[in-house]
């Protein structure tokens, strides 16, 4: 099979990530074989590819988000069948622990991002890939490879970050930050499936006006110093009951002055930063809730795929690439000028 390969990191992708041939993987006797018809990129690629933050195992093949049909199934598999179409679960951990018994699998002190962590020669970024059977989710024959790529692990997220953490409530108003990022996108159309007033924040026009085409009720440039006052004007200076954060550094301290009494700002990620500075009088003086996230759970995942078929939940895709090209989904993301999420389809050459 082919399969994207790196064995070096490099700042550079186009340096280290090269098409290669690779054996077919061993499956295990409680996973499932998948023919992988789209995957699609996320942050945590260029941070393998990089080796920053972490080192990841080397040789590597990335991917987090896959899609496509079982090719194979193990011995023990009995919930998936040769020819489901489903989707990947990227979350891996134990099962067996207290966090992961009390559905808190992302908790687990064992757990690991697959395509991200795991390896050598362990992701999405190839013609067929295996996983446990416990993470693959089945599709709904209407939603497309495309879509399910699109929308699973950053669908999720948002999902676990604004259901999960920080219990949205209808008629709440909900600051969205990088509304056009993967779980920016997804976090706009949560927040309205929930009823809530949407601020969303976007660094161009383009971007702008394609978050109000999710479902933003407002939207602000987040690049404009003062972008932070034009939100305290869209509430009326009362400001936001809850933020939706993965930007960091750059907007952190300003995030969290935004924040209601008692409201609650929920984080995963920091692709400007980690080290912000923070006026520590705006946790305890309002009582504020300073939530991290990251990942969810498979049940959280399923939801997500259940409103997406119900077209309450609309993946945004910026481009797809043959896999003879997949390195430049990677040089796409780096540079952060796409509107919606990077795809490659590995059985198209």
């Amino acid at each position: 099979m082919k399969a994207a390969i790196f064995r070096e990191y490099n700042k550079d992708p186009t340096k280290n990530v090269k098409i290669e041939d690779a054996d077919m993987p061993k499956l295990g006797q409680n996973e499932v074989m998948i023919k992988v018809e789209a995957a699609a990129y996320n942050y945590n690629d260029l941070w393998a590819i990089w080796g920053d933050p972490i080192k990841v195992p080397l040789p590597h093949i990335s991917g987090s988000d896959s899609a496509g049909h079982v090719a194979e199934v193990g011995e023990n598999v009995t919930r998936i069948k040769v020819g489901d179409r489903v989707v990947s679960h990227s979350n891996m951990s134990c099962r067996v622990c207290n966090f992961c018994t009390s559905g808190r699998e992302f908790d687990c002190a064992e757990r690991t991002i697959w395509g991200f962590q795991t390896g050598p020669l362990w992701g999405g970024f190839a013609q067929y890939t295996h996983l446990p059977e416990v993470n693959v989710a089945k599709l709904p024959d209407n939603i497309s490879f495309n879509d399910a790529a699109a929308i699973s692990m950053v669908g999720m997220t948002a999902w676990h970050m604004l259901v999960g953490r920080a219990k949205i409530k209808p008629g709440q108003t909900v600051l969205i930050m990088g509304g056009t990022s993967g779980v920016g996108m997804a976090g706009i159309q949560i927040s309205k499936l929930y009823n809530c007033d949407v601020i969303a924040t976007a660094g161009t026009k383009e971007k702008m006006d394609k978050c109000l085409e999710l479902g933003a009720d407002h939207v602000v440039n987040h690049r404009e110093p003062d972008w932070y006052k034009k939100v305290r004007e869209v509430t009326n200076k009362q400001g936001v009951d809850v933020v939706f954060e993965h930007i960091g550094k750059a907007t952190f301290a300003q995030e969290v002055s935004l924040l209601k009494m008692a409201g609650t700002l929920v984080a995963t990620g920091a692709t400007t930063g980690y080290d912000s500075q923070l006026d520590l009088r705006y946790l305890f003086f309002k009582g504020t809730n300073l939530l991290g996230s990251t990942q969810g759970t498979k049940a959280e995942l399923e939801e997500v795929i259940h409103w997406t078929n119900k077209g309450k939940i609309k993946p945004l895709i910026s481009t797809v690439l043959p896999f003879s090209e997949m390195v430049q989904g990677h040089v796409m993301m780096a540079k952060a000028e796409q509107i919606g999420k990077i795809l490659t389809t590995p059985h198209k050459l």
